[in-house]
């Protein structure tokens, strides 16, 4: 679609059960009873999450070394903190080769 095309706008279908952005109580619009029918009704669904995003996900509860956040300040603001670019470097590449390995693979 090019920029300042005038036409008809895609159809846009919301999601069962999440009413981000709908102004319209629920149940009273096209989508409220159909999408929380769909939503009570539907139990098939599963998610499987990448090891990244699991990381993420266990690390997200609040856990963290409060002493290693102080020392890594601390050297950064002494000046004496060290970088490794090839620990980085691996990590990333891990990274990109987990989300391209993804990408190959059918759903």
């Amino acid at each position: 679609m090019k920029i300042g095309q005038t036409g008809a706008a895609p159809a846009i279908s919301p999601v069962a059960g999440n009413n981000a952005g709908n102004t319209e109580p629920q149940g009273t619009g096209k989508a409220g009873k159909a999408g929380a029918t769909a939503a009570t009704n539907n139990t098939s669904t599963s998610v499987k999450l990448s090891n990244t995003a699991q990381a993420l996900l266990d690390g997200a509860e609040g856990g963290f070394d409060q002493a290693k956040v102080d020392r890594v300040r601390q050297s950064i603001s002494d000046g004496t903190y060290k970088i490794n670019p090839e620990a980085i470097a691996d990590k990333l590449i891990a990274n990109a080769q987990e989300v391209l390995g993804k990408v190959g693979q059918p759903r």
